[in-house]
């Protein structure tokens, strides 16, 4: 996380800058968490509907309500601008958007159901989360991670709740990490392929 950090303070050409920010959490899943990790999700196909539903409402306002996102409240000192992390000159070169790809699809779903419904859903129910079972539900860990979740999404913050809240409930329903981390990953990859599509790079903060 403090390479992460450092990256773009170190004048690191963008195709560098997003290699780092592509492999080194890689490298660190691999060699810390890979022994924690199932790739058989027991829903596959549930859990693919619901990551592409989550697409869709992550769009939604955008899309149904002109200048929704030009508010105050989305836009502001808290919360941030709507400022794509991919330099205009990135958007015609095809290994950083393939990087960029990648990170979303791979990189991201697994970083974030680690730590998301993997750990912190867990932790506020008890410090010795690994005593605690994935999909334990208690009303205060699932708001807390959900509220937090909706927070790191920036201008995105309404979406990011609901989002938090349905990832969290499909982690009650289906107490599987590799379900969670199917469902995020079809929902980056739906929002990869609208980005590339309508060329709203916002999208990709």
């Amino acid at each position: 996380m403090a390479a992460l950090a450092a990256a773009p303070a170190l004048g690191l050409s963008p195709r560098v800058e997003l290699a780092v920010r592509l492999l080194l959490p890689l490298a660190a899943i691999l060699l810390v968490s890979l022994p924690v990790l199932s790739f058989r999700p027991r829903y596959a196909l549930a859990s693919a509907a619901l990551g592409a539903a989550v697409f869709a409402i992550w769009i939604a306002p955008d899309l149904l309500i002109p200048g929704w996102r030009e508010h105050w409240i989305f836009q502001n000192a808290l919360t941030g601008k709507l400022e794509s992390s991919l330099p205009l000159e990135s958007h015609s070169d095809p290994l950083i958007l393939f990087m960029r790809i990648a990170r979303a699809v791979i990189v991201v779903p697994l970083a974030e159901e680690l730590f998301w419904r993997g750990w912190m859903m867990r932790w506020l129910i008890h410090h010795d989360f690994q005593s605690v079972p994935l999909g334990a539900y208690r009303r205060d860990s699932f708001w807390i991670t959900a509220l937090l979740f909706a927070a790191v999404h920036g201008p995105y913050w309404e979406v990011g709740l609901i989002t938090g809240a349905v990832y969290n409930g499909w982690m009650v329903r289906t107490k599987s990490l590799a379900d969670l981390v199917l469902a995020h990953a079809v929902t980056n990859g739906c929002l990869a392929a609208f980005v590339l599509a309508t060329k709203r790079w916002e999208y990709w903060l």
